[in-house]
């Protein structure tokens, strides 16, 4: 850390910097929330100015530490600490706060060029990202790590308020950081009482220092969040604990330096004004004019020059390290720069050809599992598990080795009943680098994620989500657990990729363009009961990365085209033998992935599903909207627009109109209205 000789003074008039660009740039925009970036610049002076681990002229360097702005309405906090240091964020970008086209958000969208690690605002996701991380950090370290190599040795930092706490997510996060003795997560808690609705004491009463002592974290309470000296005692204890996480309580007042609004909810959410900003530059003795700083001060902040000879420290570590250690230096840079072992098409294209040879009839869940003991091997950074259903989703394959707080050196995680933090932790797996997260659970439980899922696809984060128990095939558990309205809402979210894989060759594929795919996360909807493999050519399998094609064909142009989905194209294949005997021709279409082939080429689309065919049938079981462009206007959509009920998973097919003759008889009122 940088301890330098400094005076109160001077530290708060480096902290009183956030203040004025925080209020100014508010003003401007006349939106955005100044009460957490005043109330925490004390705590931010001190902890980037002596102990964040950074070098702004490479953001992206390996041993980083990672800070996360969890409260992610004090936005202006985290751009004024990243533009004071040194980073690419011009005094132009916090002039144009939350206008059109800037870089300066509402709330801090990831962008690791400007130092913005991961996008927060929605309360609770970031604390959970930065428990990813702290842990993606812990897993790197004892795999990587040799004696007198410490190559991987970074510590993630959150602030975090009230509303995060209370957020559900926050205890599930938090609850499996302290299992996990996450040592090098420090968290510093805004403990200012106030929230948009005012004071918190009416609805937030909770004791959260045993709330996380409970937790097995470290907590270190009652410290003044305006005072330096304070701050660093309590920053120094978090460090000095290397086995437990450590929350510092920063009993702080919201909108410090605003005379007339400060410690009220008036600082929260809207610009302070005019004459308050006057009022609190007065307040503060910041004599500057809007959007300037004094010299001395942007000399204290700049972290370039000091940032660059950590940076060399590491560097010459690492250099002795891939002398004493060439193969494990190569596996990391690999990792840490998300590229796939080069010989990864030629190995995954013959592990799909194994499935496919196989020719085993499995629920697809089980076809994901022979899929993740295919590419496993050939992944060292798959990192993922389920949330207390690994027995049900699938999700350990053959060289799965658990982690747990005393040894990190594996590779699954037992997440626990905790869907939502999860997710969150997967996503800050993910954002740290070196590991590719994934994560299981019954696909009508998303919706317990859900918020975390969009955050994925907000930031283009690779994260593959194991949803399995995909719709009525599960049976017996009823309409609780059935999802009939989740693998829709799934694929209208965008940058997510959905797959809902028919047999073991396209379950194969699926999980290939998952592990292939770095722009956005993957969702593979998978089923509990069996399903017949189908047989294909060669061209019909490498067909199948496109999203969709013909899976069964009529010598001629069909009758009727057949589209369906997962347990569906199975039923679809039966009824076009029917319809064939009928003497109709019917064309089946598997349709996985609705998104992928959507991207195709129209030519390619066409070939596939020609316009001139207008009698269409859809088979899915789950909610029919979406699927109208498919069918068209002259077609019919057998799916689901109720809910289920409890019953033997056959019953529930055919009384819900999932049948080779009920398909027949839509297949032919459908060919009449031609």
């Amino acid at each position: 850390m940088n301890k330098e000789p400094s005076t109160s003074t001077t530290r708060r008039e480096l902290a009183n910097a956030i203040r004025a660009l925080s209020m100014d740039a508010i003003q401007a925009a006349n939106s955005g929330h100044p009460g957490a970036p005043m109330g925490m610049a004390d705590i931010a002076e001190v902890l980037w100015n002596d102990y964040v681990k950074h070098n702004p002229s490479n953001p992206a360097w390996f041993d980083r530490d990672r800070f996360v702005l969890s409260n992610g309405h004090g936005s202006m906090l985290l751009y004024s600490v990243l533009h004071l240091t040194g980073y690419p964020l011009t005094m132009d970008e916090i002039r144009n706060f939350r206008q059109f086209g800037s870089r300066t958000a509402g709330h801090p969208e990831r962008e690791l060029d400007l130092g913005i690690e991961t996008t927060t605002g929605p309360l609770g996701q970031g604390i959970s990202n930065a428990v990813g991380m702290a842990l993606a950090e812990k897993m790197l370290a004892a795999t990587f790590n040799r004696p007198d190599f410490d190559v991987v040795d970074h510590r993630t930092w959150v602030f975090a308020g009230d509303g995060c706490l209370m957020e559900g997510i926050s205890h599930e996060a938090c609850s499996l950081a302290g299992t996990l003795k996450l040592g090098k997560l420090i968290c510093l808690y805004d403990d200012n009482g106030i929230s948009i609705d005012g004071e918190v004491d009416g609805w937030f009463t909770d004791d959260t220092v045993k709330r996380f002592e409970a937790y097995g974290w470290q907590v270190i309470g009652d410290v003044d969040g305006h005072n330096s000296a304070s701050i660093a005692a309590a920053i120094d204890a978090a460090l000095a604990d290397a086995d437990r996480p450590s929350l510092i309580c920063c009993k702080t007042i919201i909108g410090f330096g605003s005379p007339n609004k400060q410690g009220t909810a008036a600082t929260h959410g809207a610009p302070l004004g005019d004459e308050e900003v006057a009022a609190a530059r007065l307040e503060l003795g910041w004599r500057s004019p809007p959007f300037e700083i004094p010299e001395s001060v942007a000399a204290g902040w700049d972290a370039k020059e000091r940032g660059a000879a950590r940076e060399q420290v590491w560097a010459d570590l690492y250099a002795g390290y891939r002398t004493a250690h060439p193969e494990l230096a190569d596996e990391f840079e690999r990792r840490m720069h998300g590229e796939l072992p080069q010989n990864w098409a030629e190995f995954a294209g013959k592990a799909i050809a194994t499935v496919d040879a196989a020719g085993a009839d499995m629920a697809t869940r089980k076809a994901s599992l022979v899929a993740l003991n295919a590419f496993a091997p050939a992944l060292p950074e798959l990192a993922g598990g389920s949330a207390d259903l690994t027995g049900s989703n699938l999700t350990r394959h053959d060289g799965s080795r658990d982690i747990s707080g005393d040894d990190a050196n594996g590779n699954y995680i037992l997440f626990g009943v905790r869907e939502f933090g999860m997710t969150g932790i997967c996503n800050g797996l993910g954002l740290h680098g070196g590991l590719m997260p994934y994560s299981g659970t019954f696909l009508t439980f998303s919706d317990y994620a859900r918020n975390a899922v969009r955050m994925a696809s907000l930031m283009r984060l690779q994260n593959i989500f194991v949803y399995t128990h995909d719709s009525i095939g599960l049976g017996e558990d009823g309409p609780t657990h059935q999802p009939v309205e989740h693998t829709a809402s799934l694929r209208i979210i965008p940058n997510m990729c959905v797959w809902r894989p028919c047999d073991g060759v396209e379950t194969a594929v699926a999980w290939r363009h998952a592990i292939e795919r770095r722009d956005g996360p993957t969702s593979l909807i998978l089923t509990r009961q069996g399903l017949p493999h189908q047989s294909r050519d060669t061209a019909q399998i490498e067909n199948v990365a496109r999203g969709g094609y013909v899976l069964r064909d009529t010598d001629a142009m069909p009758d009727i085209i057949l589209i369906a989905t997962g347990s569906e194209v199975a039923l679809a294949v039966d009824a076009a033998a029917a319809l064939a005997n009928d003497g109709v021709a019917a064309r089946v279409v598997s349709l996985p992935s609705t998104d992928v082939f959507d991207a195709q080429s129209e030519d390619y689309r066409e070939a596939v599903l020609p316009r001139k065919v207008k009698a269409r049938v859809v088979i899915e079981a789950g909610v029919t909207a979406a699927w109208a462009a498919y069918a068209g206007a002259d077609g019919h959509v057998i799916g689901m627009d109720c809910f289920g009920m409890s019953a033997p998973a056959p019953q529930l097919f055919e009384h819900f109109g999932f049948s080779v003759d009920n398909v027949v008889k839509i297949a032919a009122q459908v060919l009449a209205k031609q």
